[in-house]
């Protein structure tokens, strides 16, 4: 497996988005935190999660993304997800983070909505 994983933070007016490509797995977590950490600095209400070049997502990478909900909720912000393949979609619904997250299917269906 291909344990390379970076980020690209993209602040626009009233969100910012946090770019990921790679394999979101137990070796992603200090990008991932560090990312995070540099969005909330832009105190924005929203923050998104681009999943569209990340190809695996193991269960610490849930795990990850469980541990952002919790960031979010803790700080009053929202979060939002796009880019998620049919297979993840489905695993974010089976494991109810559908319920905490808005998922969108793409970057100009979040930008319409915000």
């Amino acid at each position: 497996m291909n344990h390379s994983f970076t980020t690209n933070i993209r602040p626009l007016d009233n969100l910012v988005i946090i770019d990921m490509l790679g394999e979101i797995d137990a070796f992603a977590d200090q990008e991932i935190q560090s990312a995070y950490t540099q969005a909330e600095s832009f105190e924005t209400p929203t923050i998104v999660l681009n999943f569209s070049q990340v190809g695996y997502i193991n269960s610490t990478g849930i795990a990850l993304i469980v541990g952002l909900i919790s960031r979010a909720r803790k700080t009053g912000r929202h979060l939002a997800v796009f880019g998620l393949s049919e297979h993840y979609l489905e695993i974010f619904r089976i494991t109810r983070l559908a319920d905490f997250v808005s998922i969108y299917n793409d970057e100009p269906s979040v930008l319409a909505e915000k």
